[in-house]
């Protein structure tokens, strides 16, 4: 297998993903910045034109990173992130989505269509005049979850997972481009620091 990365919170989950897994595949950066993402031989692995891509041994491709992250889950049972029977694989399945859609997809283009403007209008639809609103979106949503991690140490309870590792990339990637974490959500950020002592842990040296 080889995984095509970059810079950016969608990669970086899926290389949390595989450091908590303890495996290592060949890796080949792709320039973002200079937009090879969007150009061939790229976007014939990806027609989406998005990172990461993940080539498997047949010479096939997977993108989207919910999607290479179960097939490596499937492929690395142990340990297991998304889980090990139907009713917790379909919790923490509920909780990426829910994060996903409502905290990291918000928090993301309040970026692009804000900071992040002058790289991505050219490159997609940009609705600067939302981004304002997306950002306040995203903080929202991290309110009411915050409201619901009390007594839990990982986002589906005692189970670290998917959606664990999907909320600390985007969340770190937030603090980076003017959207830092809300003080005032203390469970969330003690949680946060737990999430950023494995990360810390599992680095490479």
């Amino acid at each position: 297998m080889k995984l095509y990365s970059s810079m950016g919170p969608n990669p970086a989950v899926v290389a949390m993903f595989l450091a908590e897994k303890g495996v290592e595949i060949a890796t080949q950066k792709v320039d973002l910045m200079g937009g090879e993402n969007r150009q061939e031989p790229y976007v014939a692995k990806n027609p989406a034109g998005q990172l990461p891509c993940l080539e498997l041994d047949d010479g096939s491709h997977l993108a989207e990173i919910t999607a290479i992250c179960e097939y490596l889950d499937e492929k690395y049972p142990n340990p297991p992130l998304i889980g090990t029977t139907p009713e917790q694989r379909a919790e923490t399945r509920m909780w990426v989505r829910r994060i996903d859609l409502n905290i990291c997809e918000p928090l993301t283009s309040g970026f692009r269509y804000a900071e992040g403007l002058p790289l991505f209008q050219s490159r997609m639809r940009t609705i600067p005049h939302a981004a304002g609103d997306l950002k306040e979106l995203a903080q929202e949503r991290l309110t009411w979850l915050d409201g619901l991690m009390t007594g839990r140490t990982w986002i589906a309870g005692e189970r670290f997972t998917l959606a664990d590792i999907m909320l600390f990339c985007f969340l770190q990637f937030g603090t980076q481009v003017g959207q830092p974490l809300n003080p005032d959500n203390q469970n969330i950020a003690a949680w946060f620091d737990r999430v950023a002592a494995r990360a810390a842990e599992k680095a490479p040296a």
